[in-house]
């Protein structure tokens, strides 16, 4: 029985590269406080005691899993992605280090390569949970345009990313949980917990195998001879914490407005958003409630998404459309972009066996599932793993039947 079963996963697996139009990379982005495959002692964030990478490429997929600052800004994510899969000294761009006082090239930060053939004849797909979906619009972004190294505009950046236009990439961008109009998450949890910002600081410097900050550009480590008084207090004066350059403000509603504003869909690639939510309208009060099982560190997030009105720097304020969530993103936010000042990108929900057009957002969901269980975490029983491996299983046989 064994025998035949082998058999017969490897006709399936034969007829599906049949069947594929491309056999693209696919290419996974951790989102806010992410860690890469590498760490946290073999837990993995795609996958949590399971390993969802590794089931994709039994199914006959390639797969690449990056990993990047997990509270850096999605300008130098998606430059860390870049150079992560090209291979290089990662390069941040003169203007974006001399404006946010950052190291343009971190010492460190020089890679071999993931994909070194990575071109216009051999794109990509990428796929990013939460916040990772903003960085790879960021990404594209940064591939098609060219960039000065002042605001003269007198010269353009001299890395290969920044000073050139690059076209045709990337094939498809899929998100997951993200969000793209931003998430008042950060206006309930982050801002009420003073110490959130220098207590990452403090940890960025524990490189360790388990857990990585990544901070090395903030030039975040300890001196030699420094004292820790002076060090703490040299991190927590840090301009970095107050500036547009960190992740909480990009995942903020009107962060997230700036980067919509720039980071419009572009005509050439496929796009796909997955929803998840974990709340219930609660008819007495009309704000909405845990349902079903979620983390229970998510349990007080819910409840507090589920009734925060934020208002704006412009005065104007979110309504009870923004109550539905995930426990970490509020559900209407993750459907596509729609807040930028050119006006809202194209999204549609997807309907099997349609033509599929570039240029537009094709949704699907909400699942009901909290923001992490989308990605694995958390998952115990093997049909719980086999029921979230089918839907990441689906979505990459849609994105190979895409044409070249």
């Amino acid at each position: 029985m064994k025998l035949i079963k082998k058999y017969l996963s490897l006709i399936i697996l034969l007829i599906s590269s049949l069947m594929a139009q491309n056999n693209y990379p696919i290419v996974l982005v951790h989102g806010f406080v992410g860690w890469g495959p590498e760490e946290m002692v073999g837990y993995k964030y795609w996958g949590g005691f399971w390993d969802i990478e590794e089931y994709l490429e039994e199914k006959g997929f390639t797969v690449i899993t990056v990993s990047v600052g997990p509270v850096s800004s999605n300008w130098e994510r998606a430059v860390e992605i870049y150079h992560q899969l090209k291979g290089g000294q990662v390069d941040y761009g003169k203007n974006h280090a001399t404006k946010f006082d950052v190291i343009q090239k971190p010492v460190g930060k020089v890679y071999t390569g993931l994909y070194p053939d990575w071109d216009a004849e051999r794109p990509v797909h990428l796929i990013g949970h939460s916040m990772g979906g903003q960085t790879v619009r960021m990404l594209d972004y940064l591939l098609e345009n060219s960039f000065y190294t002042d605001s003269l505009e007198t010269q353009y950046e001299e890395s290969e990313l920044l000073g050139q236009s690059q076209s045709g990439l990337i094939k498809s961008i899929t998100t997951i949980s993200s969000p793209h109009n931003g998430t008042t998450y950060f206006d309930v949890r982050i801002k009420t917990l003073p110490f959130f910002q220098n207590f990452i600081g403090l940890v960025a410097v524990i490189g360790s195998d388990f857990y990585d900050f990544d901070l090395q550009h903030w030039d975040l480590e300890q001196k030699e001879g420094e004292s820790w008084q002076k060090y703490y207090d040299r991190m927590e004066k840090h301009t970095a914490w107050e500036s547009k350059n960190i992740s909480t403000w990009d995942l903020s509603i009107e962060g997230a407005r700036e980067l919509n504003t720039v980071m419009i869909a572009n005509p050439k690639i496929y796009y796909f958003s997955f929803g998840t939510t974990c709340s219930r309208k609660d008819n007495k009060t009309g704000f909405y409630v845990p349902s079903g099982k979620i983390f229970i560190s998510l349990h007080d997030n819910v409840k507090k998404i589920g009734k925060e009105i934020t208002t704006l720097a412009d005065g104007t304020k979110t309504d009870s459309t923004w109550f539905e969530n995930d426990g970490v993103v509020n559900t209407n936010s993750m459907w596509g972009p729609t807040t930028g000042l050119n006006g809202p990108d194209k999204i549609v929900k997807y309907s099997s066996g349609e033509t599929m057009l570039t240029g537009q957002w094709y949704t699907f969901g909400p699942y009901e599932m909290d923001h992490y269980y989308v990605i694995g975490q958390a998952i115990m029983s093997k049909k719980q793993r086999n029921k979230l491996y089918k839907i990441y299983s689906d979505h990459c046989h849609l994105l190979y039947s895409l044409p070249r």
